[in-house]
């Protein structure tokens, strides 16, 4: 499975952004795609997950409300739109993939990742 990640960039405090990872590759019967995020000398942290069939969704507690996770199966598309941003979500967003239909939180549980994109919002 290839993913790759598109709609990073620079933004400022309070703004939007859309990202998207379009899949391609190996296809699974079921698959859920998440996003996780990094910021400079952190580690990975959970953001949003989806099961691609069906459309239960997960989100980490600091982003319900403000991130909403969905997926368009006809391109093979998914999608976080990002709302409110504020310098703390700053960091290289990236979208991975897991066989199944558990809306796993860990990065170590998804096997398939993109090769992340840029957010930076300025205060």
């Amino acid at each position: 499975v290839q993913l790759v990640e598109s709609g990073g960039g620079l933004v400022q405090a309070g703004g939007s952004l859309r990202l998207s990872c379009t899949a391609s590759g190996r296809t699974f019967n079921s698959y859920v795609m998440a996003w996780f995020r990094q910021a400079p000398g952190k580690e990975r942290e959970f953001v949003a997950a989806i099961r691609w069939s069906g459309g239960s969704t997960s989100y980490a507690d600091s982003m319900k409300g403000r991130f909403t996770i969905s997926r368009d199966s006809a391109k093979n598309t998914g999608y976080l739109q990002m709302n409110s941003l504020n310098a703390e979500d700053t960091g290289v967003y990236y979208c991975a993939v897991s066989s199944g239909v558990l809306l796993f939180t860990t990065p170590n549980r998804y096997n398939y990742w993109g090769q992340g994109t840029q957010v930076t919002v300025s205060a």
